[in-house]
C-alpha cells in the first residue's frame, strides 16, 4: 500500500513574491503580443513598470526588513526571507532586461514605422530640433529647476522617492580642484514628453531629462561638467502602523506617508554606461547594496509610456474607447427610487454605466424623505461626484456615515484628503477596524 502523499510539502507551493513576478511577466506578455494594437502594447509595458515600483516599495522592502531583523522562518514554499530576496533579485533583473528588450527592439522601431520617432539621445537632434529644445529649456524648464551641489558645507541632499534626477560631476573652471557632485530633479510639474518640430516627416518627441542634460552647463556656469547621467531611487514605503498604540489612526497614517520620503533606499536605477566615479558616489551616499543597482538600457521609469499612449493622433493604433452601456431599467425613469421600487436591479460594472450609482446618491442627498446615508469607500477618483454628493447630503442636514479605508495601498494620501473634506462637511467618518483592511 502506498504511503500518503504529503500535500503540504514545500515543493508543492510557489513563493508569493516569485508568483507575483510571474504575474507581471504575464502582463509583459501583452506588451509583446503582436496581435494587439501598438499603443495598447505600449500601455501594457507602462503598467509592468508601475507594478514593479509598487512591488519593490512594499514586498521587496518587507523582505529586506525581515532579513535586517534576523527573521529566518521559511515561508510555505520552504524559503527563508534571505533566500527569497536572492531569487527575487535575480528574477527582477531578468524582468527589467525583458522590459527594455521589448521597448528597444520591438516597440521603438514599430513607433517609427507608424509615424512617431522617439529621439533617445539629445546628441541626435537635428539643428532645428536642437534650437527648439534649447529655447524650450530656457523658457519653460530653467525657471523651475533647483540644482543642488554637494561640498563640505552642503550635505548630500534628500533624493525623493521615485523622482527622476540627473547627477553630475563638476570641477571649477580653470582650477585643478576636487571633483564635486551636483544633482537636479527632473520637475514632475512639467510634461516629460517634449514634442519637437519635424519638417514634413514623422512626429518626433524627446524626454524631458534629455533636454535638461543637454543644457545642464547653464545650471553650473562656473564649473566644467565632467559628466551627467539620470538616476532614480526607490525607497522602503511599507507602512508599519501600530494600530493598538495609535491614538488617532488618521494622524498616524499621515505621519507614516510622509516618512516614505525618508525610507531606506532599496533600489537604484542608473543609465547604462554611467560614469564609474558618479555611480560609486551614488552607491556610497545612498547606502545601496550592489545587487540593488539596476543599469538601465533606455529611459528610466517606463511609466512615461502612459504619456506616450495619451498622445493624440494615433487613435487607429489603439483599441476603441469602451463605452459602458446604459442600464435599461433606469431608461424609463429619472427617479432612481421609483425604478428600484418596481424591482431589484443588478448593475454589472464596468460593462454597464456607473451613472445610476452617482444619480442614486445625488438624489438621496436632495430627497426630503431620506434621513441617513451610510456608505463604504475604498478608492475614489480625485474629483469624485460621490464625495461631492455625500458632502451635499450632510450639508442638507442628513445623517451621513462613511467608512473609509485609510490603508488602501498608495491611495492613503488621497483618502486622507477626501476623508477630511467629508468631515468638514459634517459627515461622520470611520477609519476601518483595528487589524483589518
Amino acid at each position: 500500500m502506498q504511503g500518503k502523499k504529503n500535500y503540504i510539502a514545500p515543493e508543492n507551493f510557489s513563493n508569493r513574491e516569485l508568483s507575483w513576478i510571474a504575474f507581471n511577466e504575464r502582463i509583459l506578455g501583452e506588451a509583446k503580443d503582436k496581435t494587439l494594437p501598438l499603443f495598447e502594447r505600449i500601455k501594457f509595458l507602462s503598467i509592468t513598470a508601475s507594478n514593479l515600483d509598487e512591488f519593490f516599495m512594499v514586498r521587496v522592502a518587507s523582505l529586506k526588513d525581515m532579513v535586517a531583523a534576523g527573521y529566518t522562518k521559511a515561508d510555505i514554499a520552504g524559503m527563508t526571507p534571505k533566500e527569497q530576496l536572492k531569487k527575487v533579485n535575480k528574477a527582477t533583473h531578468d524582468l527589467i532586461a525583458a522590459q527594455y528588450s521589448t521597448y528597444n527592439r520591438s516597440l521603438l522601431p514599430l513607433l517609427k514605422n507608424n509615424g512617431l520617432v522617439v529621439v533617445e539621445h539629445h546628441e541626435k537632434l537635428t539643428k532645428e530640433q536642437a534650437d527648439y529644445a534649447d529655447r524650450y529649456f530656457e523658457e519653460n524648464v530653467y525657471p523651475v529647476l533647483t540644482p543642488m551641489a554637494v561640498d563640505s558645507s552642503r550635505p548630500f541632499p534628500l533624493i525623493r522617492n521615485k523622482s527622476l534626477n540627473i547627477g553630475a560631476l563638476l570641477r571649477k573652471k580653470g582650477e585643478k580642484s576636487e571633483v564635486e557632485f551636483a544633482t537636479v530633479q527632473v520637475p514632475s510639474v512639467l510634461n516629460r514628453i517634449v514634442e519637437l518640430p519635424s519638417s514634413n516627416g514623422p512626429r518626433c518627441i524627446i524626454y524631458l531629462e534629455e533636454v535638461i542634460e543637454r543644457n545642464i552647463r547653464k545650471l553650473f556656469l562656473n564649473y566644467d561638467v565632467l559628466c551627467a547621467h539620470p538616476f532614480r531611487i526607490m525607497r522602503n514605503a511599507d507602512l508599519s502602523i501600530d494600530e493598538d498604540e495609535a491614538e488617532d489612526l488618521l494622524k498616524e497614517i499621515e505621519r507614516q506617508v510622509k516618512q516614505r520620503q525618508w525610507g531606506e533606499v532599496i533600489r537604484l536605477e542608473v543609465e547604462e554606461g554611467i560614469h564609474k566615479e558618479l555611480l560609486t558616489l551614488l552607491v556610497s551616499e545612498l547606502s545601496v547594496e550592489k545587487e540593488d543597482v539596476f543599469e538601465i538600457r533606455g529611459p528610466l521609469d517606463l511609466t512615461v509610456l502612459m504619456k506616450v499612449y495619451g498622445l493624440d493622433g494615433f487613435e487607429t493604433l489603439k483599441n476603441e474607447v469602451y463605452q459602458p452601456v446604459a442600464v435599461q431599467e433606469f431608461e424609463d425613469s429619472e427617479d432612481v427610487f421609483e425604478a428600484i421600487r418596481k424591482q431589484d436591479i443588478l448593475l454589472h460594472h464596468p460593462y454597464q454605466s456607473f451613472d445610476p450609482v452617482v444619480d442614486f446618491i445625488r438624489q438621496a442627498a436632495r430627497d426630503k424623505d431620506v434621513l441617513a446615508i451610510k456608505q463604504t469607500l475604498y478608492r475614489v477618483s480625485g474629483n469624485s461626484p460621490i464625495i461631492s454628493a455625500l458632502a451635499q447630503a450632510a450639508e442638507n442636514g442628513k445623517q451621513v456615515t462613511v467608512l473609509v479605508e485609510l490603508k488602501a495601498r498608495f491611495d492613503e494620501e488621497n483618502n486622507i484628503v477626501w476623508a477630511k473634506k467629508l468631515e468638514h462637511a459634517g459627515c461622520h467618518v470611520l477609519y476601518g477596524l483595528v487589524g483589518l483592511k
